[in-house]
């Protein structure tokens, strides 16, 4: 195929025409068009020639140029491209480094081999161009749903055609065992639209906690318009979920209008999610509260919050326990899901048990460690005494309010748990010499005789070691594996050690060492107390 004057307008017709079909800009399949001209050239004249090719966007003209670029002479590697300074002077009046002669070629004839290569080129450049165009259009539209039409299914993931693009709705993306077959209707919502260099950028979802409200939001106009928030979702898809939900205006029910008129509202989303059963709940700022809701329909007689480690004791009936687990344990997953904490369910019974044995092991520890007989024991647990410090170091008045007890009796009693305390602390310090722990961790403020134990045979034994462990190692954590929280065990969690009080401990001893300079560390404290003050005037204003 000869580039003549008979075919020149029939390039740009053509180019209209894919450009118009593909919805994409004109001037990137001329310039494809361009690139496969170039190809079938360099074919011709030889692949290290520098051959460019111009189409006129008007005539519809090719022009076929050859470049030569001027480089110093060690650096001359290709002849047919490059020329030195003194073979560019034949072409150029003062050469410089850089420079580029460009001289017009004759048009090829194009073959039957590159013409194909052409057609391969042209294809390339408009796929890439159609993605480009796709993610453009669908990248602020993530988070949001959208109506589809299937197009296939391919291993089990649907194509989806979503108008001026395709998407892809993978197989775990679906609600149970969904099957769809060509042409029939879809509505999903859009969880990522990303760049990729080949196959789908956009990617479905219809199992997403966001699909859901989303679909409330649809369904809802008190939601739309912000009256009704959601606060959060907790799914089990295609058989049960849960949605805490608030209202910023009193005379406005959350829950109920959420359900609507006869429960129009929440069964039209019932019926998209295929029948999967929704307890709407209303959101509390309390823990505890929200957490009683969440566990809906079951009973609760008693919460027990521990906020440090993100953990929650439940006391339900003994006839409450199933519906409170749910089956396979579903209720008190989604309830855990919901409010974010670890739900540990026990029954009345089983809580009384546990309380017993708490009342019988402190009886214990007061009766060996004070020298006292039973009952006395017991009057120091049931007066709330939990451990020797508490004995040891509170107002003399608290231990007066105990029936039988006259100063000089709680003088003495402070007295026994004060020198059992520092037995203990001098055993400690004693153990923790000898494992080799020095002086520069012993004097470290903060730090009790007994941590001290702890550090040294976690042999951490000198200032150094203490400065490089994470706040986690030393107060403990929790982490995220396949889905489930596992707790991690910090060396100084049994004495009660919180994560910022270890992160302080730990920053003060790299601060004593010299790694890190106060005045940086007060500037960043200052920058995270401005960022939150900004943080929380925007939630005011909002």
């Amino acid at each position: 195929m000869a580039i003549t004057s008979a075919n020149q307008l029939e390039l740009l017709q053509t180019a209209e025409a894919v450009a118009r079909e593909k919805m994409i800009d004109p001037g990137l399949v001329v310039e494809a068009m361009e690139e496969s001209l170039a190809r079938a050239a360099k074919s011709r004249y030889g692949a290290e020639m520098d051959i460019r090719v111009s189409i006129d966007r008007k005539t519809g003209k090719a022009t076929f140029t050859r470049v030569r670029t001027v480089v110093e002479d060690e650096e001359l590697e290709n002849y047919q491209a490059e020329f030195t300074m003194e073979q560019a002077k034949q072409y150029l009046e003062n050469p410089a480094v850089g420079d580029q002669y460009v001289e017009e070629v004759p048009p090829v004839e194009m073959g039957r081999i590159a013409a194909q290569s052409a057609k391969q080129v042209i294809l390339q450049k408009v796929r890439e161009a159609e993605r480009d165009r796709q993610y453009e259009e669908f990248k602020d539209r993530a988070g949001t749903i959208i109506n589809g039409q299937v197009k296939r299914e391919e291993f089990g993931n649907v194509i989806v055609d979503i108008g001026g693009g395709e998407a892809v709705l993978r197989r775990n993306d679906k609600i149970g065992r969904e099957s769809y077959r060509p042409n029939d209707r879809l509505r999903a919502f859009i969880k990522e639209v990303r760049r990729e260099p080949r196959g789908h950028q956009i990617f479905l979802s219809r199992t997403a906690p966001e699909f859901m409200a989303e679909l409330f939001k649809m369904e809802v106009p008190e939601i739309y318009d912000g009256i009704i928030d959601i606060k959060a979702v907790a799914r089990d898809p295609g058989s049960r979920a849960k949605i805490a939900v608030i209202s910023y205006d009193g005379s406005i029910d959350p829950v109920g209008a959420c359900v609507g008129m006869r429960g129009s509202r929440v069964q039209a989303v019932v019926n998209e999610l295929q029948g999967e059963k929704i307890d709407i709940i209303p959101w509390n700022e309390d823990q505890p509260t929200f957490l009683v809701n969440a566990l809906q329909p079951a009973e609760v007689s008693k919460v027990v919050l521990d906020e440090e480690a993100g953990k929650i004791e439940v006391v339900v009936p003994e006839e409450q326990l199933s519906l409170a687990i749910g089956r396979r344990g579903q209720n008190v997953r989604l309830a855990s899901q919901l409010t974010n904490l670890d739900i540990d369910i026990m029954t009345e019974a089983e809580e009384s048990a546990r309380r017993q044995k708490e009342f019988e092991a402190r009886t214990s520890l007061f009766m060996e460690t004070l020298d006292l007989d039973e009952f006395f024991a017991q009057l120091l647990v049931s007066e709330g005494f939990g451990n020797l410090e508490e004995v040891a170091y509170v107002e003399l008045d608290e231990l007066l309010v105990i029936d039988g007890v006259d100063e000089g009796t709680a003088q003495e009693l402070q007295a026994r748990a004060r020198d059992y305390l520092e037995a203990q602390a001098k055993q400690a310090l004693d153990n923790a010499r000898a494992l080799g722990v020095e002086d520069s961790l012993v004097e470290f403020e903060g730090l009790s005789p007994q941590m001290i134990e702890a550090l040294a045979k976690d042999d951490v034994k000198t200032l150094e070691d203490f400065a490089t462990c994470a706040d986690w190692e030393l107060a403990g954590g929790w982490t995220t594996v396949d889905g489930e929280r596992v707790k991690d065990d910090g060396i100084l969690e049994p004495f009660g050690m919180s994560l910022e009080e270890a992160q302080s401990m730990v920053m003060t001893a790299r601060v004593l060492l010299g790694w890190v300079d106060p005045a940086e560390l007060e500037a960043d404290e200052e920058e995270v107390e401005s960022e939150e003050g900004e943080e929380t005037s925007a939630e005011a204003g909002a």
